[in-house]
This record gives C-alpha cells, sequence and structure tokens, in this order.
C-alpha cells in the first residue's frame, strides 16, 4: 500500500509517502513541504497549492491519501485558512481518483506514538523510528504529514483485520 499524508495549511501544507508491503516494515518514499507567500492573495496561493499537490499526487501515484482533519482552537481566521487548505488537498486526491481518509490529530497521535496527547518531539522521534531515519523529520508539518500516512496504513491494516473476521 502506497500512502499520502498531507498536513494541510495555506503557508505551509506538508505531505508525507509511505509505503508498507503486505504488513511489513514501513518505508519512507518522500516528503515535502509546499510553501505560498502571505503577500499573494489567497485565490492565487490556493491554486499554487492544488498545483503543487497534483504535481506530487502525478508523480507518487498514491492508492490512497489521507488528511488531517480541522482541529479548531480559538484563532477562526487560522481555522479558515486551514480548512482552506483542507479542501483544496480533498480535492487534488479526489482529482487524482485517490481515495481519502480523514484523522483527528489524537487519532494520528494514538496510532502513530500510542499516546493521543504526544508532544511534537515524541511524534518526531516515533516517525523517525517507525521509519527507520536517521534523524527526526523536519520540519513540523513533514513530521506530521508523515505521521498522517502511518495513522493511515494503521488504521487500513485494523479494518482489514476486522473484514477477515467478519
Amino acid at each position: 500500500m502506497l500512502v499520502i499524508g498531507i498536513d494541510p495549511g495555506t503557508a505551509r501544507t506538508g505531505y508525507g509517502v509511505v509505503r508498507q508491503e503486505q504488513g511489513r516494515d514501513l518505508i519512507y518514499v518522500a516528503a515535502g513541504v509546499i510553501s505560498t507567500s502571505a503577500e499573494s492573495p489567497m485565490p492565487e496561493r490556493l491554486l499554487e497549492l492544488h498545483s503543487a499537490l497534483t504535481e506530487v499526487i502525478s508523480l507518487h501515484r498514491p492508492q490512497s491519501g489521507a488528511v488531517e482533519k480541522l482541529f479548531f482552537q480559538r484563532n477562526v481566521s487560522t481555522a479558515m485558512s486551514v480548512g482552506q487548505a483542507r479542501g483544496v488537498a480533498l480535492l487534488a486526491l479526489a482529482e487524482a481518483s485517490v481515495s481519502v481518509a480523514e484523522y483527528s490529530p489524537g487519532e494520528i497521535k494514538e496510532a502513530v506514538a500510542g499516546y493521543g496527547g504526544a508532544d511534537k518531539r515524541q511524534m518526531q522521534e516515533m516517525v523517525r523510528v517507525l521509519l527507520k531515519m536517521e534523524a527526526p523529520p523536519r520540519p513540523d508539518d513533514v513530521a506530521d504529514a508523515l505521521a498522517i500516512a502511518i495513522c493511515h496504513i494503521s488504521a487500513s491494516g485494523f479494518h482489514k483485520r476486522l473484514e477477515g473476521r467478519g
């Protein structure tokens, strides 16, 4: 299974591509950050994000994708901006006929670190260990995107095991 995880944002969107073959170890494939300028109007930033995500999806051809659900805190304008970036990510995946799952931050932390309250450092270290990387992935957007992909692979395996018992 080849999965792309996307950590959406209008300033920076992280993506991470992870592969798992027949229940074996996870394999790091690619990761990066798509950045847009705060000086550009929002429609141009969203178009730039869409174009870049479409290119990444076309290059790697993932079988499925996962996007972090919107976690609303106090800053409404940040939540709106992240929501727009999420919409662009979902659209790019749908256009490529890639199935999509969405996970909350707590679900991602639970799947990767075994603890829904894990902090950034713990998450980066677990991603490093699970993907057998020499150093924790940086920046945070990349680590988060890889964690989202790992969460989806973990959840997909769980659902397949449940279906096998039915």
